[in-house]
């Protein structure tokens, strides 16, 4: 409820208002042809002797239809204004009164203009009328500076405690205004303020002085926490300051756990507040706070229960809205309230409906989705599109929830795919229907027929070329490749030269990855080579050509493989061998493997130490993406002891080593480079009293062999707030990868601050902390890098180094699934061929991984799964083939 009282809408309202029977007998509103030449030429009915108060109302009223609506007037021009419109202060019309001062505010005078009506308005500030007091209280503040404030502050204060709720309303809004400019002077009437808030003046009196209250004290989060515990103990007349209050408890239980039962036991008294508006807030800030427990949200969701059967509509609109939102986290908490939700389908509100649909969606299970889609499919046709793609949005998340429901789910998308709709509505479902082939495999053969069937019809060029993408990519690897065929061809029959262009290339797609296609598929280009479109034509001569010469490594490298590298890495790559100037050997551009650019670096490296990561679900692709970046690489250069360890390899997401309520808060990223592993812990020091000098982290490389110590670079001065870095550096000889765990022990000398001059004292104390351990795994080795065609590069792989090996996994791992997130995890290597995801009823799984180690050596996997006789039991038969044997042992080492 972020609520404020703007004095001067409510007086332009009331003017607009009385005009109101003027505009409509003209046709038209009364601003209709208003330009800011003849607004100025008629500004001299001001000086008139005798003032026609209408007149000059209707004329203020244009002035500030033209400020409001961005007119610039010159600098003259506004002081030509402005002088004649203090002359209208002579009138005692109280509706002009109210005028002049909604124009002065609009005009911003300047200092010299200000001092004119100073005075004038600090009278009206000492009068006995208080609309007068108000409004000038209002005017002053907006156009003073701060010379001029202070000799008005006594007058303020006494505004603020008037017995006027009206004028006491007006100086804590305005105060409010000040306190972006000038905050110590506010800070000043705290006192007053704090009077006003515990008054019962005025319910608003109460709310603009909690608000004012609390942005004086904002900054010191000790004072706020003291202001909530105080006034959680009393009982607001105003439920806007109520409201208020609760949203601050929510704030200072965020930054502190301290108290927070009684914060949560004020939040839960709240209600049974007899203002619904209090009610609905408490239940919502109840809903919306951290690690919420299941008992804890019962109260709030029998309140929001009720709310769901009140005639009032919002009252329902908030219930169904706040519910909806909590279904995301506890989906199970609001299944109580689900035939309350069935009922309000057939709500009149028609947004009220959209949210009971999609709450149901995310609280139902997977029993009741067939009788959900029959209640949803008679609704969608009464809703706008902004609603309806609310609902497929749900649809979707309801599938990858329950998989094995993907036939009910997908046909029912289709169904509305071919019903009438906009483009973003359309481009929901397809991107919907796209997700499902991506995660579902069991869905990709009904998905792919559903997206021909709609660009027989599709008037949409871009979801028409994303879907013909599609289908290249996904068609050649299904069961019956050549039932898609037809479906293409009719686009380069039908459509205009961009959906062309696509079809021309999807085609060549299924020539290239499905042989028994190939002379299909040339019929079908060299028609194409005759198109009336230079880009259509070119295409297909191109692509036909490539066909034709029959050269497999050729038709792969220029039509199917991926680019696993970003345009930014390769520049960079070419500036480093072009300035090495070396040129006796080419420019290597496999090696030039850029998973994140530099952008998405930091903002990994922003979201990594932010909070934890959250664990990837099975489209995730397994394990977190290695931040490769020139960040960390220019960063670790600008250190003079790691200045020369060669070009970066590798770089770690950040791994917590403390718990987040600790004293001293610590992660560490791992660097490899081609013979030196860099540690680096980040250190955060939460006592304010205390500052750590000569920071370092005491490594144990006991159960890590194959390390020697090279450098350790402290960090020399941590105060609070400020984070401090420190590195260790070991070698090792780069053609073995050392793995195991490795103990931490955080040291440092603790020195006092002085509180009075924040001095660090020189004299500290030794002292150590105990961290937790860092793990070097197989994968801290490895790049993943994705390959188009494993099979071919897998046969062109020697198997001068294969390994294999067969075992049971351990009983903790329960499925397929959780089995394949393993090994992608374990190994660091990346899933090829989406061989990531597992369909829910598959019984066997074959895992295809691929990756560069360190030296740039290749290393791949196959993986195959099979469930066991026994209960929870897999089984895993593991083969490896790499380019040094080194790399083969630490794999298979590593799922052992």
């Amino acid at each position: 409820f972020s609520l404020r009282v703007c004095g001067s809408a409510v007086e332009m309202s009331h003017e607009l208002h009385h005009h109101k029977d003027e505009d409509e007998g003209d046709g038209g509103h009364q601003f209709k042809g208003v330009n800011k030449g003849g607004v100025l030429q008629e500004v001299r009915i001001f000086n008139d002797p005798h003032l026609d108060t209408n007149k000059c109302c209707t004329l203020i009223t244009k002035l500030l239809y033209l400020i409001g609506h961005g007119e610039k007037f010159t600098r003259n021009e506004a002081t030509g204004v402005f002088f004649s419109v203090t002359k209208l202060f002579q009138s005692k019309d109280e509706r002009l009164r109210r005028m002049v001062y909604l124009v002065i505010k609009g005009l911003s005078p300047g200092n010299d203009e200000v001092i004119i009506v100073t005075s004038t308005l600090t009278k009206d500030m000492t009068s006995n009328n208080d609309l007068y007091r108000a409004n000038a209280i209002r005017v002053l503040c907006s156009i003073t500076d701060a010379a001029m404030l202070a000799q008005i502050e006594r007058y303020l204060k006494q505004a603020i405690v008037d017995k006027q709720p009206f004028v006491a309303s007006a100086a804590l809004v305005s105060g409010l205004h000040l306190m972006k400019r000038n905050p110590e002077v506010v800070k000043r009437w705290v006192n007053e303020v704090n009077q006003a808030a515990t008054d019962k003046r005025g319910p608003m009196v109460q709310y603009h002085a909690l608000a004012l209250l609390y942005s004086i004290k904002q900054s010191d989060r000790l004072a706020v926490s003291k202001l909530v515990s105080t006034l959680s103990h009393q009982q607001l007349r105003s439920p806007l300051a109520q409201c208020l209050l609760i949203r601050y408890t929510v704030t200072v239980m965020s930054d502190s756990s301290e108290q927070g039962r009684q914060y949560y036991e004020f939040l839960e008294s709240c209600l049974r507040h007899k203002s619904e508006m209090v009610i609905c807030e408490a239940a919502r800030a109840i809903c919306d706070l951290p690690n919420v427990t299941a008992r804890e949200l019962s109260p709030a969701i029998i309140v929001l229960q009720l709310f769901l059967t009140s005639n009032k509509p919002t009252l329902r609109f908030a219930g169904v809205r706040a519910l909806n939102k909590i279904a995301m986290l506890h989906p199970l908490s609001v299944t109580a309230c689900n035939l309350d939700l069935e009922t309000m389908i057939s709500d009149s509100n028609r947004s009220i409906a959209t949210l009971a649909i999609t709450t149901l969606l995310k609280t139902g299970s997977e029993s009741s989705v067939e009788r959900l889609m029959k209640q949803i499919t008679t609704f969608m046709s009464e809703i706008a599109d902004e609603f309806k793609i609310v609902v497929v949005e749900a649809i979707r998340t309801l599938c990858l929830k329950y998989p094995a429901k993907h036939r009910t789910l997908m046909t029912f998308l289709s169904g509305i795919l071919r019903e009438e709709g906009g483009f973003d509505f359309k481009k929901c479902i397809v991107e919907s229907i796209m997700t499902l082939i991506n995660c579902i495999p069991d869905a990709k053969d009904a998905g792919l027929l559903h997206l021909c069937e709609f660009i027989e019809d599709c008037e949409f060029t871009f979801l028409s070329t994303q879907i013909l993408h599609l289908l290249g990519r996904e068609g050649p690897k299904t069961a019956a490749p050549s039932k898609y065929i037809r479906y293409i061809y009719n686009r380069v029959i039908l459509e205009n030269a961009t959906v062309r262009a696509a079809a021309v290339t999807a085609l060549t797609k299924f020539g290239v990855s499905v042989p028994a296609l190939r002379g299909e598929v040339v019929a079908l280009l060299r028609r194409c080579t005759r198109d009336v479109d230079d880009e259509v034509r070119d295409r297909a001569t191109f692509q036909l050509a490539l066909l034709e010469a029959e050269d497999s490594p050729i038709l792969h490298k220029y039509l199917t493989e991926a680019r696993p590298f970003s345009v930014e890495a390769v520049e960079k790559n070419l500036t480093e061998y072009t300035a090495n100037g070396n040129f006796s050997t080419p420019f290597d551009l496999a090696r030039t493997v850029a998973l994140q650019t530099q952008q998405q670096a930091v903002a990994a490296v922003t979201r990594q130490e932010a909070g934890p990561k959250p664990e990837s679900g099975p489209a995730s692709g397994g394990s977190d993406r290695p931040v490769q970046s020139s960040v960390y690489a220019d960063m670790l250069n600008a250190v003079p002891e790691l200045a020369g360890l060669g070009k970066l390899f590798k770089s770690s997401p950040p791994t917590e080593m403390t718990e987040s309520e600790s004293e001293y808060l610590v992660s560490c990223v791992k660097h490899v480079f081609p013979e030196h592993v860099v540690f680096q812990f980040t250190i955060n020091n939460t006592l304010e009293d205390q500052a750590l000098a000569n920071v370092n982290v005491n490594m144990d490389m006991g159960e890590c062999d194959g390390f020697e110590f090279h450098t350790a670079v402290p960090a020399e001065l941590i105060r609070c707030g400020t984070p401090g870095v420190s590195f260790m550096c070991f070698t090792y000889d780069g053609e073995s990868c050392p793995t195991g765990d490795i103990a931490c022990t955080l040291t440092f000398i603790a020195k006092e601050i002085d509180p009075s001059n924040d001095e660090v004292d020189e004299e500290g104390m030794d002292d150590e902390y105990q961290l937790e351990t860092v793990s070097l795994t197989a994968a801290d080795y490895v790049l993943q890098v994705s390959v188009p065609d494993f099979r071919k590069t897998w046969e062109t792989m020697t198997d001068e180094f294969e390994m294999s090996s067969a075992f049971t996994l351990p009983p903790s791992i329960k499925s397929l699934q959780d089995a394949t997130k393993t090994i992608i995890d374990v190994t660091g290597m990346e899933p090829c061929e989406r061989t990531d995801r597992v369909s829910a009823a598959a019984k066997s799984h074959r895992v295809l991984l691929h990756g560069v180690f360190i030296g740039h050596k290749k290393g791949m996997v196959i993986a195959d799964l099979t469930a066991g006789s026994g209960p929870g039991q897999i089984d895993l038969k593991l083969v490896v083939r790499s380019e040094a044997e080194v790399i083969s042992a630490i794999i298979v080492s590593a799922m052992t």
